[in-house]
């Protein structure tokens, strides 16, 4: 199976929220959905509403199987192992775009992050 890249899996509806103040995301950060957000499935994409903006997005199929998986905190390096086993990509291209796919959405506060070395 051949994957979109996930640096292309988070569209918005409306507007786009500066980056400012957001943690690193490294394959040893631990990643959670923000708990300031609701979304649902849409016939296989995620529609997510960050409440606070009041900014809607969406994933591609491959950005929600991302999301399905920070439901629970997760390390990111277990994301990339997880997405590895499901998809034909290489390791390095993954690698890149899920840190990419988690920067954004951690700029735009629909996941937090936290230090996975302290956990």
């Amino acid at each position: 199976m051949r994957v979109r890249p996930l640096r292309r899996s988070i569209r918005l509806l409306r507007g786009f929220g500066a980056a400012g103040g957001v943690s690193s995301v490294s394959l040893d950060s631990i990643v959670v959905a923000a708990p300031r957000q609701v979304s649902c499935d849409l016939a296989g994409e995620a529609a997510i509403l960050q409440f606070e903006s009041g900014t809607y997005y969406t994933l591609n199929p491959v950005g929600a199987r991302v999301w399905t998986l920070v439901q629970q905190p997760e390390r990111v390096a277990t994301l990339r192992d997880t997405l590895l086993a499901e998809y034909d990509v290489t390791p390095e291209r993954l690698e890149a775009d899920l840190l990419d796919l988690l920067t954004r959405l951690a700029a735009e506060r629909l996941i937090d992050v936290r230090d996975g070395a302290a956990a």
